[in-house]
């Protein structure tokens, strides 16, 4: 791995407050087009706290000097107080789409013992950017911390990151980002992949060079957009990495990503564990691609400790171990044990995902589904629905309906109401970057709750497609382990159980992938899978619903009919 040349901002960013812009969309225009930059709310019964982030420019410089790799355990009186006895945790940290969530999770029992937040904004065009400023990250992972620790002391034995997968963070020679990240749920891309698609070879040739079709989420199409509407900030760029990569830089001064987060770019081989020279080539043949991506670790190790000037702005001691961490989807896989063959996960998210562990590549043939490396040495094929709990809460707010108002519409059945088509921001399985929403079967008897429903059934049957992509991949789910924030609902989860025609459990787990990143971090530093907490969990049986069958037929009617048409 290679250290950082310049430092970070340590301190709170310079960022504009005001009372009367706290929680309101605000417009602005960047190069003559209007750009809304809005504040995140978390997804169903997911809560937040700390203060809302603004835009920002860059972090300002500092100097400091490479973090020196250490190992072993490192105490964190975090703050003056507590009792006598001190309790031994670790540190996970997840950087959503939404939010910054930080965990402690116990040494022993594995239970999470506190939890901090704190909210991103988000920079959105008509046009289908969405975009964070990696500043953001770096204040709320502070107010987070600070959130989750509130005054009591904590022993703190090694720290993991989980970040939101796929986004393109560009770095100047002294690692200052050049723009905003370029998120994972951003479909500007749409031509580069079409062209780089072209320059390989076809889709074919592509699944064979690394295992995952050319799509707009990835972040190999975002270098090949920069470089083309961007070309001053692509030469400006020294080196490109991933949310959670910037994160541990930050954290440790060490340049360096993992397995499973790096297998998420579409120029990273999942069979050979290595980037691909082909595809790197297509995209820019002259840069130095050795100097421009941080080299490859192994994901179940120390990467560096943290840093005196990052302890400082997180009120933790320097020293602490950080283990490689991964991405979001990964690190949820291990906090809710999809860490061997068996189990299948579907995260109930901004995004919706379904998941499970393989112990050898697995590709899916018609590249659907993702062929992702996870972040403790295996394989994690996935398939990704753009349109999960934003479309929800979507259909929420649109009716001004409190979650229990949701919830009892959700449970309501009976006749076939009007089918929904969740493409709000596009979709990724299936790959329609330009796809809309399409609501159709209206009556005058149709009302807020049947509409809500037709929403929520829309999504739930995306899922279900998404789970057929993932059988290609030769995994056989018998049932079904729900996490995220929309699993919170009673009435959701019954509906995936039935929908999937599977019995679904609800694990007792808090907030998966900081708890994942956490559990990762004790089996790097200690070399032994830490145990899951005992925790009670629910199971939804599969009810048969006739309604549904009529409801999934329409469903794959319009999907196809919307994709013929381009709609």
């Amino acid at each position: 791995m290679s250290t950082f040349r310049a430092g970070f901002r340590s301190g709170r960013s310079r960022r504009a407050r005001s009372g009367s812009t706290r929680g309101r969309a605000r417009t602005f225009h960047s190069s003559g087009r209007p750009t809304t930059t809005r504040p995140i709310r978390p997804g169903n019964r997911a809560s937040s706290a700390g203060s809302t982030s603004r835009p920002t420019t860059s972090p300002a410089a500092s100097s400091v000097r490479p973090a020196v790799r250490t190992h072993g355990p490192s105490r964190s009186a975090c703050t003056p107080g507590g009792s006598a006895s001190v309790r031994r945790v670790f540190l996970g940290i997840d950087c959503g789409t939404q939010s910054t969530k930080v965990v402690l999770r116990d040494q022993t029992r594995g239970e999470v013992v506190a939890v901090g937040r704190a909210p991103h904004e988000i920079v959105e065009r008509d046009d289908g950017t969405r975009e964070q400023d990696p500043a953001w990250w770096i204040d709320a992972l502070r107010d987070a911390v600070r959130d989750a620790i509130r005054g009591e002391r904590f022993e703190i034995g090694g720290i993991g990151v989980s970040g939101q997968q796929h986004g393109l963070v560009c770095l100047d020679q002294g690692d200052r980002p050049v723009r905003p990240a370029k998120l994972w749920n951003d479909t500007t891309t749409a031509a580069e992949c079409v062209e780089l698609t072209r320059k390989l070879g076809g889709a074919p040739r592509v699944l064979e060079l690394v295992g995952n079709l050319m799509l707009p989420g990835y972040t190999a199409p975002k270098i090949a957009w920069l470089a083309a509407h961007e070309p001053e900030s692509y030469a400006r760029t020294a080196r490109m990495c991933l949310p959670h990569d910037y994160l541990n830089l930050w954290l440790t001064g060490h340049f360096v990503t993992e397995y499973g987060d790096a297998s998420g770019t579409a120029y990273f081989d999942v069979r050979s564990r290595r980037y691909s020279e082909v595809v790197l080539g297509a995209i820019d043949e002259r840069r130095d691609w050795k100097r421009t991506l941080p080299p490859v670790a192994p994901s179940i190790g120390v990467v560096g400790a943290l840093r005196r000037e990052a302890a400082e702005a997180l009120g933790l001691d320097a020293g602490i171990p950080v283990s490689a961490g991964g991405g979001d989807n990964m690190c949820a896989a291990i906090g809710c044990d999809i860490v061997a063959a068996g189990p299948v996960a579907v995260s109930l998210g901004t995004s919706g995902t379904v998941f499970a562990y393989r112990a050898e590549p697995a590709v899916d043939p018609l590249g659907e589904a993702a062929a992702f490396c996870d972040s403790t040495g295996g394989w994690l094929p996935l398939a990704a629905t753009l349109n999960c709990t934003s479309a929800t809460e979507w259909a929420r707010e649109l009716f001004a309906m409190s979650h229990a108002e949701v919830d009892a519409a959700v449970a309501q059945s009976g006749r076939p109401g009007p089918v929904f088509l969740p493409y709000l921001s596009g979709e990724r399985t299936p790959n329609r970057p330009q796809a809309a929403g399409i609501l159709t079967g209206l009556r005058p008897d149709h009302g807020r709750d049947t509409i809500v429903r037709a929403v929520f059934e829309g999504v739930t049957f995306g899922l279900a497609y998404a789970l057929d992509a993932l059988r290609r991949t030769g995994v056989a789910p018998a049932e079904v382990t729900l996490i995220g924030g929309g699993a919170a609902s009673d009435a959701w989860a019954q509906l995936c159980a039935d929908v999937f025609a599977l019995p679904v459990t609800r694990p007792g787990i808090v907030e998966a992938a900081a708890s994942g990143a956490a559990r990762q971090a004790q089996w790097a530093v200690e070399g032994k899978l830490p145990e899951l907490p005992r925790t009670s969990s629910r199971r939804f049986e599969p009810r048969r619903r006739p309604e549904l069958r009529e409801t999934a037929e329409r469903i794959a009617a319009l999907r196809e009919i919307a994709g013929t048409n381009r709609l």
